[in-house]
């Protein structure tokens, strides 16, 4: 394994330390006047949010520096990490990013700092995300995107239909409404989109990576995912679904003109819904993900962030206390919501935020009631440091199985993610189980 990361065996869990060098929050650096911390994120209106804290906290101030979000932050950290030299102190970082943040040495652990208190306050599989099963904390979490199920009630009523319960369901509906209208389908499968098929999996009971003693371990072709695989591949050869990536033009048109009549998405989807498809608002549902088990209450996350601390941060202390009260206290998570627009992580605070349904679901009330139980049941899953090689795999080797239109294709895909996932893992010195 890399030397900059040693895993150690826990009873229950891989615990992940990190060396001393630049991942040790040894205490913040004397200067005069105000603490000065900048802060990289992409989340929209974010210094609005940041306002609140500066205007309490007049000894700590911080700067937000607006960021693209997703791969090319993580490449620009990375860089100044390296460098040596302008990281900033605070870095809002997706959950699969963490793993290859934690190995680079760039994220400092805050568990001194007061973030070991804070497990209660998520749910436990984001938690673990910024963990990574250790007692060590590399982040605190800020927003996720627990999955669910979006559909047309119209046209779910026009048929006499019922918002499916199962999978088995699921299929079924879909089946009923291409055979009423060709051109009309339930869902389409998307091979653009590797975190929302490895959410599904992740529902299923999937984890793509684990940790065992100073190794990693990958299981992206486990039971789990080849299930999840081969139903979708047997919607698409059956040709009940549509097998067109999501985020078209096409699948833009068909949100609005009711060609795609369902999406298998997060909490976040209503945003898309009112930008994409807004002459159809107010004939949307939103309902908990279709279940493997019927009576059961679990789910995946599509997306989601983090707020962390860079090793290279120079007030490492005031920086924890900051992303501390950014994510779980009530008036900052309330402008998370409501500002910034995201779902905010902390399970308690996140109850007083969300007082009203997104305005494309005014007509639900218990929109809100829906996510809370998707959050909560959202299964274990932990990322690897080589997320993106996975996700580009998948991008490759779906696509082909999409076109196809083949079931075994679909399943074999998998195996090529698998294949692909270890032999980048080698090739950048881990050990691999």
């Amino acid at each position: 394994m890399r030397t900059s990361i040693k895993l150690a065996a826990a009873a229950v869990a891989a615990a992940l330390t990190i060396g001393m060098a630049g991942c040790s929050t040894g205490g913040s650096a004397e200067s005069s006047g105000p603490v000065k911390l900048t802060y990289w994120a992409w989340a929209p209106n974010m210094d609005k949010v940041v306002d609140l804290w500066n205007k309490d906290h007049p000894d700590v101030q911080v700067t937000v520096q607006k960021q693209d979000g997703g791969d090319p932050a993580v490449t620009k950290l990375l860089t100044a990490i390296k460098a040596g030299s302008g990281a900033p102190d605070v870095m809002q970082a997706e959950y699969q990013k963490i793993p290859t943040l934690v190995a680079a040495d760039a994220l400092a652990d805050i568990s001194k700092d007061g973030a070991e208190d804070l497990e209660q306050d998520f749910p436990a599989a984001v938690w673990k995300s910024v963990t990574l099963g250790s007692d060590a904390v590399y982040a605190v979490p800020q927003d996720s995107g627990p999955m669910m199920f979006y559909y047309r009630k119209d046209v779910f009523d026009s048929l006499g239909l019922q918002a499916p319960k199962t999978w088995d369901d699921y299929a079924a509906a879909a089946k009923t409404i291409h055979e009423k209208d060709p051109s009309m389908y339930l869902g389409t499968f998307s091979s653009g989109d590797a975190g929302w098929f490895a959410g599904l999996t992740q529902q299923a009971g999937a984890s793509w990576w684990s940790t065992k003693g100073d190794s990693w371990g990958v299981d992206i072709d486990s039971a789990a995912s080849e299930k999840v695989a081969s139903y979708w591949g047997g919607l698409v050869q059956q040709g009940v679904i549509d097998n067109a990536p999501m985020y078209t033009p096409a699948w833009n048109a068909a949100l609005n003109d009711g060609k795609q009549v369902g999406w298998v998405s997060a909490v976040w989807a209503p945003g898309v819904l009112a930008g994409n498809a807004e002459q159809t608002k107010g004939k949307w549902a939103a309902a908990p993900l279709p279940q493997w088990t019927a009576g059961a209450d679990a789910s995946g996350n599509w997306g989601g962030s983090s707020t962390a601390v860079t090793s290279q941060s120079k007030h490492p202390k005031e920086a924890a206390e900051f992303i501390t009260w950014l994510n779980t206290d009530p008036k900052a998570v309330k402008a998370l919501a409501q500002t910034a627009n995201v779902y905010p992580a902390a399970t308690n605070a996140a109850k007083g935020a969300l007082d009203t349904p997104p305005a494309f679901f005014a007509d639900q009330s218990d929109f809100w009631d829906v996510a809370a139980t998707a959050a909560k049941g959202a299964q274990p899953f932990t990322y690897g440091p080589n997320v993106n090689v996975a996700y580009s795999a998948y991008n490759d080797d779906f696509a082909a199985a999409a076109q196809s239109k083949q079931q075994a294709d679909f399943v074999a895909a998998l195996s090529k993610m698998q294949d692909a996932t270890v032999a980048d893992l080698k090739k950048s010195g881990f050990t691999v189980k």
